[in-house]
């Protein structure tokens, strides 16, 4: 790897040690080898001779830039960047002014117009970029931390490509370390210290970088040559973690949490639960989930589930943290161990279904109300069958549905917990109506 010089010719300002260990070969990319490796897409995009418009999405720090600056200098193209977080219309207009230039030059040259955080674009900032996309004028390359899907504008998002660039590994990072390593200004790290670096990185060779980069100052004020494990966590303290709270890694890991319980797992519930709090989700976010699992995975096979989850949210607001996020934790056990049924969510969903795409029908004079005298002489409650005066409180054959849906079924109670109880209820109150309608 050609590794940059580290002050500029002209003054000694120091180059940061993640730009003087830019890759600057396609060889020299640490990680995403899913995309990069012998044959596979990216890869095959850079020898096709032809750039073509991408979205490059991923987490921090695992070399969407490096990617797309990689590109350009492949097809000696003019290389634009646009910050979505700095930038906005002006710089839009900027770009596409010099890629006019480059075209129309006296030696034509291509242009790849990068935008960095491109879902921080609104609707029309997006759209701004279309016609020159489709005209040709340039290649676009955005970078996104978000799911393009939502964040992307659907007209923008037909015309790239999209690539999913991944979190790097322990191994990627360690490869990294090495490289960093092996800079005069960059001390060397045990073993330990090594692993904890890596860990501290969590996936991001920027973080990892940057941090090596405090480290190495460090080092170097105290004298030091070589970076023990216990100096380094004098310096840096606890290991922290990225935190995406309201991006996809937060939601991936929400998502986590809650298929552990609907899959009956409790150790993994927990562990994803740890997750969430250990990066910084607020818990009382947390306890409010554990009340919608409750209600949609468990419902009536174990109705203290709910009762649960909304103890384990008072406990909480009452003790705080972390005393508060135990009863997080118990309760996130509870639910995975209880019996599971989404009867009720479905039933449901389906009525709800029904009801939008149905009419308003009337409801039945034997259940309408009839608080006057007039409403009695229209008939409204005749009939009606009191059912806590009929054996075993039940009035068999009356009908509390609409005309048209008398037959209608929402609720199918699963054999597993109180509903197998329920279950066996419901089927026999439903033979008896049937028993008396056929003897109607």
């Amino acid at each position: 790897m050609t590794a940059a010089r580290q002050s500029s010719p002209n003054g000694g300002r120091r180059i940061p040690l993640a730009q003087r260990l830019r890759p600057q070969t396609l060889g020299d990319v640490v990680g995403q080898r899913h995309l990069l490796g012998d044959g596979l897409p990216l890869r095959l995009a850079f020898e096709s001779g032809q750039p073509h418009s991408c979205i490059l999405w991923g987490p921090p720090g695992v070399g969407k830039t490096t990617i797309a600056q990689l590109m350009a200098h492949t097809f000696d193209a003019q290389f634009i960047a646009i910050s979505a977080v700095l930038g906005g219309v002006k710089d839009i207009r900027e770009a596409v002014e010099r890629a006019q230039e480059a075209v129309q030059g006296l030696v034509p040259r291509a242009t790849l117009v990068f935008v960095d955080e491109v879902h921080r674009f609104n609707k029309s900032q997006q759209d701004a970029f279309l016609p020159h996309v489709e005209s040709g004028l340039f290649t676009f390359i955005g970078a996104t931390t978000e799911n393009p899907s939502f964040e992307v504008n659907s007209a923008l998002l037909s015309r790239a490509a999209v690539y999913v660039l991944k979190a790097l590994s322990s191994d990627d990072l360690h490869d990294l370390l090495a490289r960093a390593c092996a800079q005069p200004d960059v001390p060397a790290c045990d073993e330990e210290a090594s692993a904890r670096l890596v860990r501290h990185a969590d996936g991001d060779a920027r973080r990892l970088l940057n941090t090596l980069e405090v480290v190495a100052v460090s080092a170097t004020q105290q004298q030091i040559t070589q970076v023990s494990d216990t100096w380094l966590m004098g310096l840096l303290g606890e290991t922290l973690r990225r935190s995406d709270k309201g991006g996809d890694i937060f939601y991936d890991t929400m998502s986590a949490l809650h298929k552990s319980v609907r899959g009956s797992d409790p150790d993994a519930a927990l562990y994803w639960l740890v997750r969430l709090l250990d990066g910084g989700t607020d818990p009382r976010y947390v306890a409010r989930r554990l009340i919608r699992m409750a209600n949609e995975d468990i419902g009536l096979a174990d109705p203290r589930a709910l009762r649960a989850a909304l103890d384990a949210n008072e406990v909480y607001e009452r003790l705080g943290s972390p005393e508060g996020e135990l009863a997080l934790a118990q309760c996130a056990i509870y639910l995975a161990v209880a019996p599971k049924s989404n009867a009720a969510y479905v039933a449901y969903k389906a009525a709800n279904a029904l009801v939008k795409t149905d009419g308003s029908r009337p409801v039945p004079l034997h259940l309408r109300n009839a608080p006057t005298a007039l409403m009695k002489t229209l008939d409204h409650g005749a009939g009606y069958r009191y059912a806590h005066d009929e054996p075993d409180g039940f009035a068999a054959g009356e009908v509390y549905l609409p005309e048209g849906l008398t037959t209608q079924t929402f609720y199918q109670p699963v054999e597993r917990g109180l509903e197998i109880k329920i279950r066996e209820r419901l089927l026999a109150l439903r033979a008896r109506n049937r028993a008396e309608t056929n003897r109607n």
